[in-house]
């Protein structure tokens, strides 16, 4: 596969920026315990689905504490249409003791506190730091993988490994590509049939056919 050149790059950084500098995620939340609620539901799974399941957790669990003393299989109950929703069940329990327990009740917005609670691992600590503070950080999901091996800025074939590169190659506005990418990935350049025609980075595409995932 074909690399981006170094001008490549900057010009890629650049558009993202100019379209998607006010992005945020499509998840609902209020107040960073859904938010991390709502990033751990989302995994292997969709925003839009997620955010018809959690109106109603949220009612019934609103804070940590709530779900902290939940019943695990009524929560398993309200989100039994998301994917894995047997281990997410549980591990959205464990989180909100542990947040309790540690944390009396507040969630830690740092990334080395936020990997020790249940469910929530580097990708998901990220994702949260990046919308809530607009940290200067990258999360790699499908979309962003593909998106980025499309756009030819990494050959990776991890999430992990595809995160430092994209960072070390676009170093800062991290926050605003990271939503930019998923965006672009989940509306514009999808994995099956992209919306070659709506892209405004044609001309930087390296792999469109033969890159699905």
């Amino acid at each position: 596969m074909k690399k981006a050149t170094k001008q490549e790059i900057v010009a890629i950084h650049q558009l993202f920026i100019e379209r998607y500098s006010d992005a945020v995620t499509e998840l609902a939340y209020k107040n960073a315990y859904e938010l991390v609620v709502a990033v751990a539901l989302s995994a292997q799974c969709t925003d839009k689905r997620v955010n018809l399941i959690t109106p109603q957790l949220f009612s019934k669990y609103p804070t940590p504490h709530a779900l902290a003393n939940a019943n695990l299989d009524d929560v398993k109950k309200i989100i039994n249409s998301c994917s894995f929703f047997n281990n997410k069940a549980k591990n959205i329990i464990e989180m909100a003791k542990r947040v309790v327990e540690v944390y009396g009740g507040e969630i830690p917005i740092d990334e080395k506190e936020l990997i020790t609670l249940a469910g929530v691992g580097q990708k998901t600590a990220h994702v949260v730091m990046i919308e809530y503070t607009g940290a200067n950080l990258m999360a790699v999901d499908t979309h962003v993988f593909r998106v980025s091996h499309r756009l030819g800025l990494s050959d990776d074939t991890t999430a992990t490994k595809t995160e430092a590169t994209l960072v070390k190659k676009f170093k800062n506005n991290l926050h605003a590509l990271h939503q930019g990418m998923v965006l672009f990935g989940r509306y514009i350049c999808k994995a099956k049939n992209p919306k070659c025609e709506e892209c405004f980075l044609t001309q930087f595409c390296k792999t469109k056919e033969t890159f699905k995932v």
